[in-house]
């Protein structure tokens, strides 16, 4: 009988130490895979996220195509270009988080109290590194072609925990481009027209022009919209690459975008239509010379409105392929779905510094 109590007994110890043991906590954690292909585990959707590092505001445009971002993001770098500011417009909280110096260090950042930080990738050893020995978790993003808008949307829906949200931006974006494709299908490639994109400066008062390299988003806008990017025998590599006045004659484009940041867009290619040498141009001859379409910035730029400047290249490459195109009508589409902006945010905001072509 004793036996019998004594089995039991280490029955019942056996059974309440495993059977019986509570199952472990799920983990809440969220683990993605960065612009570098680095896994980074959080243990949450972040709640404090900051975005620093240069060329932040075409990084900060595409993560606040998600409604989270306004609330979870809590300091941010300089996110303009030049004298314009996208993002104030559509973060009413914007003037309450953290600015941030575009110089700022590993300890000025690390005052945030960051859940994460998000930065370009080009960043990683100059603001990364620092950060990661300070163990604070860094994403890196790139958005810089339509692949890597796949690839870090999808990031960003994992990050703020709202796939559904991502799926609907790249939605948005695949149509942008299945429509061009489609329409331009029937385009034979002799009859793409020849056509140069040129970024002008007058960085510390030496004016230069410069063409991308061919990875670059203006160059892929220019294939897809239907044109042959005259400068590749340029061979330009990890950025702008200057070229002179003779090499622009050489290939006399039939086209001819002109770019320019930092100044007035209408003055710039006005100058370049008064030149004497510039008038010889079969371009300019055709008056096929125009400045790259823009409203808060120039939508040249791996920036979200590469999407409207997909569609503004092609309308003015092939015009009569886009009859029906309208810059405002198009305009208004970008900023409902992607920044769910309403049309009196859109008139008083975005039209009065819509732009189209120079001619």
């Amino acid at each position: 009988m004793q036996s019998k109590l004594i089995s039991l007994a280490m029955l019942i110890v056996f059974l309440t130490g495993t059977a019986f043991t509570p199952a472990a906590a799920p983990s809440t954690g969220i683990t993605v895979t960065d612009a570098l292909g680095r896994e980074v585990t959080l243990p949450g959707t972040p709640q404090r996220i900051v975005l620093v590092g240069k060329a932040l505001f075409m990084v900060a445009d595409a993560i606040y195509a998600f409604p989270e971002a306004g609330k979870n993001i809590v300091a941010l770098g300089s996110t303009a270009q030049g004298p314009s500011n996208f993002i104030p417009i559509i973060d009413p909280a914007f003037k309450d988080k953290i600015a941030l110096e575009i110089d700022a260090g590993p300890e000025q950042i690390a005052a945030a109290n960051p859940d994460c930080v998000i930065l370009k990738s080009s960043n990683k050893s100059t603001i990364g590194d620092p950060l990661e020995e300070l163990n604070i978790p860094v994403i890196y993003m790139d958005f810089e072609t339509p692949e890597q808008y796949d690839r870090d949307m999808k990031t960003m829906g994992q990050i703020f925990q709202n796939p559904k949200r991502a799926e609907e931006i790249l939605t948005y974006f695949k149509g942008t481009m299945d429509t061009v494709t489609k329409t331009l299908s029937t385009v034979k490639e002799e009859d793409k027209p020849r056509t140069l994109v040129l970024y002008y400066s007058d960085k510390d008062g030496a004016v230069s022009f410069n063409v991308p390299p061919m990875g670059w988003m203006q160059t892929i806008l220019i294939k897809n919209g239907g044109g042959i990017p005259v400068w590749e025998d340029a061979n330009p590599s990890k950025g702008w690459t200057k070229v002179n006045f003779e090499q622009v004659a050489a290939w006399d484009p039939d086209v001819i975008f002109v770019v320019a940041y930092f100044n007035p867009l209408d003055e710039v290619v006005g100058i370049l239509k008064a030149d004497t040498q510039w008038k010889e141009l079969k371009a300019v001859k055709n008056k096929r010379v125009f400045g790259f379409a823009t409203d808060i910035y120039s939508w040249d730029q791996p920036d979200t409105r590469w999407a409207l400047g997909l569609q503004w290249v092609a309308s003015i490459l092939h015009p009569d392929l886009f009859k029906d195109w309208d810059i405002t009508a198009a305009s208004k589409d970008f900023y409902q779905k992607i920044y769910a902006m309403d049309d009196a945010t859109f008139e008083k905001d975005i039209v009065p510094s819509l732009k189209e072509e120079v001619k």
